[in-house]
C-alpha cells in the first residue's frame, strides 16, 4: 500500500495538471495562446479574412499589425452580398494591403448561377487577387455533408465559368471539405487549406498556398460581433503573392 505522504504528493501532482490543463484550455478559448502561431512564424507573408462578423474595420489600424495581404468576404451562393464588403474592399485597398475577395459555396445553389453571382459583384479590377471560393460545411450539413458526386459538378461549374472570364480562383476549405470534395481534383487551382491546431498536412500530398493558422487571434481595428479574426500565411513572398494577380 502506498504511504500517506505519497498519496499526498500524487494528489498535489494530479491537481497541478489539472489546474495547468484548465488554464491552457481557457487561454486558448480566449485566443491569447494559440500553438500553431509558432509553426506558422516561419512564413513571411501573413493576412486577415474578414465579413460582415467582424463589423466596421479600421484597416489602417490592422495593417500596422504586420498584415500584408486580406481577403473580405463578397458574395455566397447566388444573391447574398455581404453588407460590408465595398466598405471592407475600399478600407483595405487605401491601406496599402493586397486584397482579395472570397465567396461561401452554397450547397443549395447552381455553380454557374453563383459564378455569375461572383462576376457581376466582384470588381474586375487587375490589382485584386484571384477570388477564392470558400468550401465548407454550414447548418445542417455538418451532421449530413452532401455526397461528392452532387457537390463536385456544381464546384467544377463555378469555377470553369470564372476561368472562361479569365480568374483563374483560389479555393479554400476545411480539412473534411478537401478530403471529400477537393482532394484529387481541379489542379492548378492554388489551395488555401483550413488547419487551425496542427500544420496542414493535404490527404493528396498536394502543395498549399495559403494556410488558415488560427480563427481565433485577436488583433486591434474591429468592432463586429465577432471577437476574433481569421489569420492566414502566404507560401511565398510579397512578389510571389503579387504575382497571382
Amino acid at each position: 500500500m502506498p504511504s500517506r505522504r505519497r498519496v499526498r504528493v500524487l494528489l498535489i501532482a494530479l491537481t497541478g495538471t489539472v489546474v495547468v490543463l484548465a488554464l491552457g484550455a481557457a487561454l486558448v478559448e480566449r485566443g491569447l495562446v494559440w500553438p500553431n502561431r509558432l509553426f506558422a512564424a516561419r512564413y513571411d507573408v501573413r493576412g486577415v479574412d474578414v465579413s460582415a462578423w467582424q463589423g466596421t474595420v479600421d484597416w489602417p489600424t490592422i495593417a500596422r499589425q504586420d498584415v500584408d495581404f486580406a481577403y473580405v468576404k463578397a458574395t455566397e451562393g447566388s444573391s447574398f452580398v455581404d453588407r460590408e464588403f465595398e466598405a471592407n474592399l475600399r478600407g483595405a485597398r487605401e491601406a496599402g494591403l493586397l486584397v482579395g475577395a472570397y465567396h461561401f459555396f452554397s450547397f443549395e445553389s447552381s455553380g454557374r448561377a453563383q459564378a455569375e453571382h461572383v462576376l457581376a459583384t466582384v470588381p474586375d479590377d487587375e490589382d485584386l487577387l484571384p477570388v477564392a471560393i470558400d468550401v465548407e460545411y454550414y447548418g445542417t450539413f455538418h451532421a449530413d455533408p452532401p455526397d461528392a458526386s452532387q457537390v463536385r459538378p456544381e464546384l467544377t461549374a463555378l469555377i470553369a465559368t470564372l476561368r472562361d472570364h479569365g480568374i483563374e480562383p483560389v479555393v479554400y476549405a476545411t480539412g473534411s471539405a478537401y478530403d471529400r470534395y477537393v482532394a484529387g481534383h481541379f489542379p492548378g487551382t492554388p489551395i488555401w487549406i483550413r488547419s487551425v491546431i496542427v500544420p496542414p498536412a493535404l490527404s493528396d500530398d498536394r502543395a498549399w498556398t495559403f494556410w488558415q493558422y488560427s480563427n481565433r487571434d485577436r488583433l486591434d481595428g474591429y468592432d463586429g460581433e465577432e471577437p476574433f479574426i481569421d489569420m492566414n500565411v502566404f507560401d511565398g513572398d510579397l512578389d510571389d503573392l503579387r504575382a497571382l494577380r
